[in-house]
């Protein structure tokens, strides 16, 4: 059971079997926290008000993929993160997101980093970078290097994203000495969830390109060189689980409002996830859904009029397909964010409305 106010352990087959892509140690990813947001003791550097590249949505169908011609767009744009550690170092993958020095990269990348570089492709030396903010649960981290005149990457339109698009993957893998490397995949599968170590990660993209240790916060591209996705994590075989070709990125609907987010903690705000007052199992019938447990009094469930036995099928739009699905939709959204969820009742759906708040003091 979990609770969307608790700290709890995943099942330790998952511990096993999902990992981040880091490069000194293997991170694995299991149990289930709230998002940690961290902002830099020193903001000297500031962020950028320049808005996020976007592309437009097309109607077209996408081009046959010139995997040359991608890596030649996005490798300006791509950087290797050297995080510098109490025991050696780590390295894994960036990307440019303003021509003012912001980089985006895996909050796992740089969280324990005492201090973090970045290395461009066609330069000789590092650049020191600093971490203007952090948000662990959605394993992502906004970085700035005091530079400018940089190109940052392109974002695809989230909506232009479909199963068996061809995508290609870059990034630092393994930290190999020249240039970064490159993979050629499709989606496999849209608004996957899985465990981490430090929260539930949703909303992420599958695919079967190849991605490995290194590749951390790079980029998953569309065949016109359009990130679609932040490469943060792969499956792998365990002892009773096998496991070929299953990797995860970040979707671009996910990276864009936290980046808003980061954007905000690096000039001092703060951020507070959303309560909504449930216990959540999953379902035993092998059907899809959350199934409210226990209903805390007078919490936002409570007053949306949730029951224990609803089964939760969408939240904010979302499918949910298991407890894990629910909670991280939930931990996305802030207090005072109105949501809709979508229950069965008996087999009948309807739609309840929840206003979240903050999380009561134990």
């Amino acid at each position: 059971m979990f609770h969307d106010d608790d700290v709890l352990a995943a099942k330790a087959k998952w511990r096993k079997t999902f990992v981040v892509l880091g490069v000194v140690c293997s991170i694995v990813v299991g149990g289930l926290v709230g998002s940690q947001f961290a902002s830099s003791d020193s903001p000297s550097l500031g962020t950028s008000t320049q808005p996020i590249t976007t592309a437009a949505r097309t109607v077209d169908d996408e081009p046959a993929i010139d995997v040359a011609a991608v890596l030649q767009t996005i490798t300006p744009s791509v950087v290797t993160i050297i995080s510098n550690l109490d025991d050696g170092q780590a390295t894994g993958t960036g990307v440019v997101i303003s021509s003012d020095g912001e980089i985006l990269t895996n909050a796992h990348v740089v969280e324990s980093a005492e201090s973090v570089s970045v290395m461009f492709v066609d330069t000789l030396n590092p650049v020191s970078a600093q971490v203007l903010a952090i948000d662990v649960g959605n394993d992502l981290a906004l970085l700035r290097v005091d530079m400018s005149g940089l190109l940052p990457v392109v974002f695809a339109d989230a909506t232009s994203i479909d199963i068996g698009d061809d995508v290609v993957a870059v990034g630092f893998a393994l930290n190999l000495d020249g240039g970064p490397t490159v993979t050629r995949g499709i989606v496999s599968a849209l608004n996957r969830t899985i465990t981490s170590g430090d929260g539930a990660l949703d909303g992420l993209i599958q695919t079967d390109t190849a991605i490995s240790s290194g590749n951390s916060g790079g980029p998953l591209l569309n065949t016109s060189g359009q990130v679609i996705g932040i490469n943060t994590a792969v499956f792998k075989s365990s002892t009773d689980v096998a496991a070929n070709n299953v990797g995860f990125s970040i979707s671009v609907s996910e990276v864009l409002p936290v980046i808003a987010a980061l954007r905000s903690l690096a000039n001092g705000a703060t951020r507070t996830e959303g309560y909504l007052g449930v216990t959540v199992l999953n379902r035993d019938d092998g059907g899809r859904g959350a199934v409210i447990g226990d209903v805390s009094p007078d919490s936002p469930a409570d007053l949306a009029g949730m029951i224990a036995g609803d089964i939760v099928i969408e939240a904010d739009g979302s499918p949910v397909d298991g407890q894990l699905a629910l909670v991280a939709a939930i931990r996305d959204r802030s207090p005072g964010d109105t949501i809709a969820v979508d229950v069965l009742r008996n087999d009948k759906r309807m739609t309840l409305s929840a206003t979240l708040t903050e999380r009561p003091v134990q």
